[in-house]
C-alpha cells in the first residue's frame, strides 16, 4: 500500500457488501481528492480501504468517479486491527515506514476526520453552517435533521460524470 513511499495515509472507508450505494459521507469525503500528486514531494500516499470485495471495491470506485488508489481488507484483520471492523465506522490512519517497521503516527475518527477535508470546514463557516438540528442557531434559521443535506453517492455520481 505504501506505493514505494515512506509514509501513508490511510482513509477506512464504511462498506456494506452487495449495496449499489456505499456512505454518502465517506463517498463525499473520498471524493474531494481528486489531485494527490502534491503528496509525492512529501514521500508520502493517500489510499482508500474498505471491506468490500475487490470487485466490488473497483466497480464503486469508478461508479463515484474516485481517482485514488483502493484497497479491499476483506480478507485481512488490517481494517480491524486499526479500529474499523466490518460494519464499524470510518477513520483516518496515518503511518511510517522505517525499513520493514511500520508504524501507526495518527489515527482520528468521526468530527476528526472530517477537519481533513475541505467539504466540512467550508461549509462550517458558512453563516447557516451545516443547517442540522444539532447547531444552536437562532430561531427561524434553516435546520434539518443531521446527514440529510448530504449529496446521495447517485447524485454526487453525476456531479463526477460532469467534471470527467
Amino acid at each position: 500500500m505504501f506505493g514505494g513511499k515512506r509514509q501513508l495515509v490511510v482513509y477506512n472507508h464504511m462498506w456494506e457488501p452487495g449495496e449499489e450505494w456505499q456512505c454518502g459521507g465517506c463517498t463525499s469525503y473520498t471524493g474531494q481528492f481528486t489531485r494527490l500528486e502534491f503528496l509525492d514531494p512529501y514521500d508520502a500516499r493517500f489510499v482508500v480501504v474498505t471491506h468490500g470485495a475487490m470487485e466490488e471495491v473497483l466497480a464503486y470506485k469508478a461508479r463515484v468517479g474516485n481517482r485514488m488508489d483502493w484497497y479491499s481488507s476483506a480478507n485481512s484483520p488490517f481494517a480491524a486491527d486499526m479500529g474499523a471492523p466490518p460494519g464499524g465506522g470510518f477513520q483516518l490512519n496515518v503511518f511510517l515506514r522505517d525499513g520493514d517497521t511500520v508504524y501507526r503516527t495518527y489515527n482520528t475518527q468521526g468530527r476528526g476526520v472530517e477537519q481533513l477535508s475541505h467539504t466540512f470546514p467550508l461549509v462550517d463557516v458558512l453563516p447557516y453552517g451545516r443547517q442540522e438540528e444539532w447547531q444552536d442557531s437562532p430561531p427561524g434559521w434553516p435546520q434539518s435533521p443531521t446527514y440529510t443535506r448530504w449529496l446521495p453517492p447517485a447524485e454526487f455520481a453525476r456531479y463526477a460524470d460532469r467534471a470527467s
